[in-house]
């Protein structure tokens, strides 16, 4: 334990120096080179966060939603499912590199902590060709205290870094390696879970995009989680984006999906989910 919070340490300073870094060596002198615009229109592409950070003082409101199982009967295509959650969540822009921002999500009263930065950004030169951000969270699961033999069983900690390049206009993508660490674990589990991420965004016009997001654990337990799949649309606007798609994913938060889910996509174990975002500019 005392390993993975050094490690923990490291992971959340490196952001921090690599923008000091970053700034301190620019030439005064040398023209600044002209960034690619965000690869995406959305800080999350359905299940996984994205490269994108927002300008200084921007305001992000997040509610993300997923119904039921689809497959579960006298729900109305889950709609009234008993395995339906919520997620409600703000973010702030306090660097144009920086956003820090909290969530609360309904299932196991999840109260998260969650930080992103851009490390590096793609240029319209293609001398960067693509964009590194980093994305991380602190959780803690904020049911009744008898559900936990330690105060510290409620911790868990997701660390991402995501890649991603805008193609074309049209075409984004993105890959992010990831590991999630719960402090505490059933005894068919592993506290620690490494797994990779592959996402992407093609715009059928200049408004709307179909949107695809693989989520893909590697390590290995005696229960498995299953990988993460999803496909829908989405639809924005400078200040505003929603997507509505089908997921196999009804965790919501990182970790709980990555290291939990047992719904099998192509078992039909599916369900209708959607995230919305409006962002505020101060």
């Amino acid at each position: 334990m005392k390993n993975y919070i050094k490690i923990l340490l490291v992971l959340l300073l490196f952001p921090v120096l690599a923008i000091a870094q970053d700034d301190d060596t620019k030439d005064s002198t040398k023209v600044k080179e002209a960034l690619e615009r965000p690869a995406f229109e959305s800080a999350t592409l359905i299940e996984n966060p994205t490269n994108v950070l927002f300008a200084k003082n921007t305001l992000e409101v997040q509610m993300q939603h997923r119904f039921g199982l689809l497959n579960e009967t006298n729900t109305l295509a889950g709609i009234y499912g008993d395995g339906a959650n919520i997620r409600i969540a703000l973010s702030y822009a306090i660097h144009e590199r920086l956003t820090i921002g909290f969530g609360t999500t309904k299932n196991s009263r999840l109260q998260d902590f969650n930080w992103k930065a851009a490390l590096l950004r793609q240029t319209r030169s293609n001398s960067m060709p693509v964009s590194v951000s980093y994305y991380g969270n602190f959780t803690i699961d904020a049911r009744p205290e008898s559900t936990f033999n330690l105060e510290q069983d409620r911790y868990s900690f997701f660390n991402q870094v995501i890649i991603a390049k805008k193609f074309s206009p049209n075409v984004s993508m993105q890959i992010a390696p990831s590991v999630s660490h719960f402090n505490a674990v059933g005894t068919d589990m592993e506290n620690d879970m490494f797994a990779i991420a592959f996402g992407g965004r093609v715009k059928i016009s200049p408004q709307t995009a179909i949107i695809f997001d693989y989520s893909q654990p590697i390590t290995q337990f005696d229960s498995d989680p299953k990988p993460g799949i999803s496909i829908g649309t989405e639809f924005s606007t400078s200040a505003h984006a929603f997507q509505i798609f089908l997921t196999n994913y009804s965790g919501i938060v990182p970790q709980q999906n990555y290291m939990k889910n047992q719904n099998d996509f192509f078992k039909s174990d599916f369900m209708i989910g959607f995230n919305i975002t409006r962002n505020y500019n101060f």
